[in-house]
């Protein structure tokens, strides 16, 4: 059962590994759409997703602390589909519902991983894991 969670973590943490990656890479780009997405202090914002990103990827790709890196996803996740992808205030039918998919991929995401969250506070034997958990309930 210990592969199995590691292949999940492994999979899950990819994709904001990479999203991670994007963001202090493509650093100026990211900054002027989220500004053009009223982000206040667009560029700073970005950063800080970054560094979200990074460390809650790490932290489940590697098993460290890895309940408080499923909540520093949560904290990404939640802001970022309000105020980005807020489908709500889209005239044009096409782009709502692109706006639409990014938000629910990013609440459903936020979902996933808030479980995990739970998982990794509340599983006493984790397995495959660097640390245990920081949070015990």
């Amino acid at each position: 059962m210990d592969v199995v969670v590691l292949i999940g973590r492994i999979l899950f943490a990819l994709l904001f590994l990479g999203s991670a990656f994007g963001h202090f890479a493509q650093r100026e780009q990211m900054a002027q759409y989220a500004q053009s997405k009223g982000v206040p202090v667009a560029g700073l914002a970005v950063l800080g997703a970054g560094v979200l990103l990074l460390l809650g990827g790490l932290s489940v790709l590697l098993g460290v602390w890895a309940d408080l890196g499923s909540l520093l996803l949560v904290i990404f996740l939640v802001p970022t589909a309000f105020l980005m992808h807020p489908f709500w205030k889209e005239q044009d039918a096409q782009a709502k519902q692109m706006e639409m998919v990014s938000f629910n991929k990013d609440i459903g995401l936020a979902g996933a991983a808030f479980m995990l969250f739970a998982f990794f506070a509340h599983v006493s034997n984790l397995g495959l894991t660097i640390t245990g958990p920081l949070f015990n309930f």
